[in-house]
């Protein structure tokens, strides 16, 4: 369970689900993916010219994804988030996520 009272697991679908609605360009990597020459090692979210990435390496917990991707939608998708539902526990690990994980 995460602070939120959510499965790690629920947050982090909930967050890609809002992610994908929000036009961010998420890419999960496979085991053989991360196991490449030159792969990331861990979760990580970057502007690509005028779009929005964020990497999910598969050895970083639940959590730490759905922080990195918090951040991503925090940081570059404010107004989406301003202008739509959230459920109030995912609003609330979005408000939370810290400013150094972004």
């Amino acid at each position: 369970m995460t602070e939120s009272g959510m499965r790690a697991k629920d947050l982090l679908e909930a967050l890609l689900e809002l992610a994908h609605e929000a036009e961010l360009e998420v890419r999960i990597l496979s085991a053989q993916a991360a196991a490449a020459e030159n792969a990331p090692t861990q979760s990580a979210a970057a502007r690509v010219g005028a779009r929005i990435w964020v990497v999910l390496a598969p050895n970083d917990p639940p959590e730490h994804q759905a922080r990195i991707l918090a951040g991503a939608l925090a940081r570059h998708r404010a107004e989406f988030l301003e202008g739509r539902f959230v459920a109030p526990a995912l609003r609330d690990f979005i408000d939370r996520v810290d400013p150094e994980d972004r």
